[in-house]
């Protein structure tokens, strides 16, 4: 499997990833991890710290009419006391704060650098520090502390240790290249469920996993079955394969071993504190939604979810597209009024085409478009089977004879999408996604299909800054994938902030 992700690199093979030297050093990872979370600690105190002392001095000192209430006299007498106040409450509520965060799990290995999650737990994380204060508060009546400042230090402690940990995550995914905070991975199960979670591995910088390469019994040893990753053993030589590497991770693609294997495997590794074993759904290619383990009975059970984003990444990414996709409308609209009177002088038929395309969970919608064709262009068609026959294949026609002249250049500058801001105010549409499909090519994706249907599909993407129709089909299904199993609020401003250039360039635009 092969994936035009931007940026990616080769995957490095067996013999040069994983030397004895860097063994030793996978094998000091949790020692890496330990600096991390020490970093960490220092970084949300300093964070913390601060909060208190800007909302000190915008609530007592800044003098901003909403905060600021002016002594009577010219020398305010309490101002030494308040600031031995403010000073003691900072000793005693920056331990209380850790103290919280650790019960949020902000310092387990399983959840650094995870993440919306992790911001998310930060978010929950200072808002129960300023319930436990107000707390204190409420039971010791001599204990006044000005509202404004309760307020103020709730922003600013939040936005700095969010802030915090954005940056920590930006520089351990920068140090990664040469090795540090890295996980090595073995992968039970060389089938196309366990090629899939090593691709998945490779471009998911986020997770840090480095993949050793795979075990199994049904392939022979030194088999190549990704580009750099090979077959290595049987399952049998894991503990051979995980000492030698350091490796703390075992995947079990589960599709790959019958019930009797993965129970043998399960008893061998299950128990080991120095090693995760980890399970796939068996369902891999057709799941990015996550599961839901639910305990009916005595019988743990798995559900999928419905949707690829949680339903606090849905609020944010909805208001994201709403305040951008208003503010462009709005901007644009003089140019999308000249555009829809040189359409419909070029050529005659309607100004808009409406595509009928599938949404999330399969719904179908129409999605809008500058008319660029002309309004017979099934009959034009006709007259050149190569022609249809390429469009069948490919999807896409670079001599199209179909299109217009004002199409033509609508096209290559991607102007004919923008109608396509209303369906992203209608929320059918995201300002970035997956690339659209109609229901006829739903099943040229395969199972891969159900994966797409789980997110809103974009104006711009991961596809159209990687040279849109100059790249395959099976290509752009990979790219999609990519994007869905990588999706993060920060891809999609970098996706944005790419799409421009892209567009100027024209690359792959007819």
């Amino acid at each position: 499997m092969t994936t035009r992700w931007a940026g990616a690199r080769p995957v490095p093979t067996l013999l040069e990833e994983w030397t004895p030297a860097r063994a030793r050093r996978g094998q000091d990872r949790r020692a890496e991890w330990r600096v991390l979370r020490l970093a960490l600690l220092v970084v949300d105190t300093v964070a913390i710290a601060a909060a208190f002392a800007l909302a000190y001095f915008v609530r007592f000192t800044a003098e901003i009419p909403v905060f600021y209430l002016p002594p009577e006299t010219p020398f305010d007498p309490s101002a030494p006391l308040r600031a031995g106040l403010y000073t003691s409450l900072l000793l005693w509520l920056i331990p209380l704060w850790l103290f919280i965060f650790s019960l949020h799990r902000l310092y387990d290995f399983d959840n650094l650098l995870s993440g919306l999650d992790e911001y998310v737990r930060v978010a929950q994380a200072t808002a129960m520090s300023m319930m436990a204060l107000i707390a204190v508060t409420f039971f010791v009546p001599s204990l006044v502390i000005a509202r404004g400042w309760l307020v103020l230090t709730w922003v600013f402690a939040t936005a700095g240790t969010v802030a915090g940990r954005f940056v920590m995550r930006r520089v351990v995914q920068a140090t990664r290249r040469w090795g540090r905070f890295v996980t090595p991975v073995l992968i039970i199960g060389a089938n196309e469920e366990g090629r899939a979670i090593a691709a998945h591995l490779h471009e998911s910088m986020a997770y840090g996993a480095r993949v050793v390469g795979f075990l199994d019994d049904r392939m022979d040893v030194g088999r190549d079955v990704l580009p750099g990753l090979r077959v290595i053993g049987t399952i049998d030589e894991a503990p051979e394969w995980i000492q030698r590497h350091g490796v703390s991770d075992v995947i079990v693609a589960a599709s790959a071993l019958t019930r009797a294997e993965m129970l043998d495997v399960y008893q061998s590794f299950a128990l080991r504190e120095d090693i995760t074993l980890r399970m796939s759904s068996g369902l891999f290619e057709m799941l990015t939604t996550g599961m839901r383990v639910k305990q009916v009975g005595s019988v743990a059970l798995m559900s999928a979810n419905r949707a690829r984003l949680t339903r606090v990444e849905q609020a944010i990414k909805r208001l994201f597209d709403m305040t951008i996709g208003a503010a462009a409308l709005a901007a644009l609209l003089p140019a999308l009024l000249a555009i829809a009177v040189w359409v419909k002088l070029d050529s005659p038929g309607p100004i808009i085409h409406r595509r009928r395309v599938l949404g999330t969970s399969g719904k179908t919608f129409d999605a809008l478009k500058f008319r660029t064709m002309v309004v017979n262009g099934d009959a034009m068609l006709a007259r050149y089977p190569e022609l249809a026959a390429q469009l069948a294949r490919d999807m896409k026609l670079k001599d199209d004879p179909r299109v217009t002249r004002a199409g033509r250049w609508l096209r290559r500058l991607s102007l004919d999408e923008l109608p396509q801001l209303l369906n992203v105010l209608a929320g059918q549409m995201s300002l970035v996604g997956p690339r659209m499909i109609t229901p006829e090519e739903a099943e040229r994706y395969g199972n891969w299909r159900f994966n797409l249907l789980t997110v809103k599909p974009g104006i711009t993407g991961l596809w159209q800054v990687s040279g849109r129709s100059d790249v395959s089909y099976d290509e752009r299904v990979q790219i999609d994938m990519s994007y869905i199993r990588n999706y993060s609020l920060w891809l999609d401003l970098m996706l944005l902030a790419r799409t421009i250039p892209a567009v100027l360039k024209k690359t792959g635009a007819y």
